[in-house]
């Protein structure tokens, strides 16, 4: 990710503000996980705020989260929700509308273990990606500058046998002989 020129965007997605430095807008959206141009609906938009590209450039194609309409840094995986202020309270008619109403029996807490597992899951195949696109580029850098060596000693070889060819062809004629 070194070459490359990084920009910042950010989108709101449910209850959380998202950053994400990518080259371009078609990779910020890959990095979203979204095949919708939010740039052309205005749902997302370039960053210049120095704190957001800060935090958003060390991490780049990693989207970054915090609660919609906090002031909190933005990081990976935010523990936090937005505050949502109470509902209203209900009127005597609505309230004795619900009261004869039987409660549902409260359910226990879901298990986040399984998600906890996926989530881990997903993390470690994007830091496997990100690992082998880094020897990637390094093999193709490589690769380049075999190129480039090879074109140098090319043009170096053709230089001299067209010399030779151009010095024998001048002691042929001059020696009688016509092409």
């Amino acid at each position: 990710m070194a070459g490359r020129k990084l920009k910042v965007f950010q989108a709101q997605f449910g209850f959380y503000d998202t950053v994400v430095a990518a080259p371009s807008q078609a990779a910020a959206l890959r990095a979203w996980g979204t095949r919708q141009n939010l740039f052309a609906s205005g749902e997302a938009r370039p960053v210049t705020d120095p704190k957001t590209v800060e935090a958003a450039t060390a991490q780049p194609e990693t989207v970054l989260k915090r609660p919609v309409g906090s002031k909190d840094a933005f990081v990976a995986d935010p523990t936090g929700l937005p505050d949502v202020p109470d509902a209203p309270k209900a009127s005597k008619v609505a309230s004795a509308k619900t009261a004869s109403k039987p409660k549902a029996p409260e359910r226990p807490p879901a298990d986040r273990t399984a998600l906890t597992e996926a989530e881990a899951a997903l993390h470690a195949i994007d830091k496997a990606r990100k690992t082998e696109e880094g020897k990637l580029r390094d093999r193709q850098a490589k690769l380049d500058r075999q190129i480039e060596a090879a074109q140098s000693a090319y043009v170096e070889a053709r230089k001299a046998a067209t010399a030779k060819v151009v010095e024998a062809r001048d002691r042929y004629r001059k020696a009688g002989g016509r092409d």
